[in-house]
């Protein structure tokens, strides 16, 4: 590997010495910062940025267990595990849009067992008045998925995560500009 800069990225030795520094290093390859690359990226197939709040006892256990049984699901999907789904304030859902997510999916215990008492109830209302606020500020209301997961549903988990990210993708991005929120 050579470096142009102290400060400049590290260039595999098969770079040809005439790129420029200002270039993106991906997997072994280095790719310079240009018009047409963008224009490709572009071109290149819609991926969405899906955001799941999961339930520590339940869908996150699912989603180990969808992993660990290597049952194919999207990689495009970051769980966030919580403890309970009562736990997730919608300004947290909001700001996930506002930041540039596509889709955003809360998914925990089924309703009575919840390690909690009640905290799916109390997710299962929050969701709903969040539903009829989002178009409010221009997001549609399908983006926004509320799932009950138990913990032995790796198959459930998989499925759940495949289709929601076939669905998003036949939506297209969000129309909402991602921008940092504080």
């Amino acid at each position: 590997m050579r470096q142009y800069a102290k400060d400049a990225e590290a260039v595999p030795d098969s770079a040809p010495a005439e790129l420029p520094r200002a270039g993106i290093l991906q997997k072994n390859r280095y790719l310079p910062k240009s018009a047409e690359f963008f224009k490709e990226k572009k071109m290149e197939k819609f991926e969405p940025v899906i955001i799941a709040f999961v339930c520590n006892w339940c869908t996150y256990t699912a989603a180990d267990l969808a992993g660990t049984s290597r049952l194919p699901y999207p990689d495009n999907v970051r769980l966030i595990r919580i403890m309970c789904t009562g736990m997730v304030d919608p300004q947290y859902i909001i700001k996930a849009f506002l930041e540039g997510a596509d889709a955003v999916l809360v998914s925990g215990c089924h309703p009575g067992d919840c390690h909690y008492i009640n905290g799916n109830f109390k997710a299962r209302r929050r969701i709903k008045l969040l539903k009829q606020i989002l178009p409010k500020f221009g997001i549609e209301e399908n983006r926004l998925r509320l799932t009950w997961i138990g913990a032995s549903d790796g198959i459930e988990f998989a499925k759940v995560m495949t289709r929601l990210n076939d669905q998003i993708i036949e939506m297209g991005p969000s129309r909402i500009k991602p921008a940092r929120v504080i």
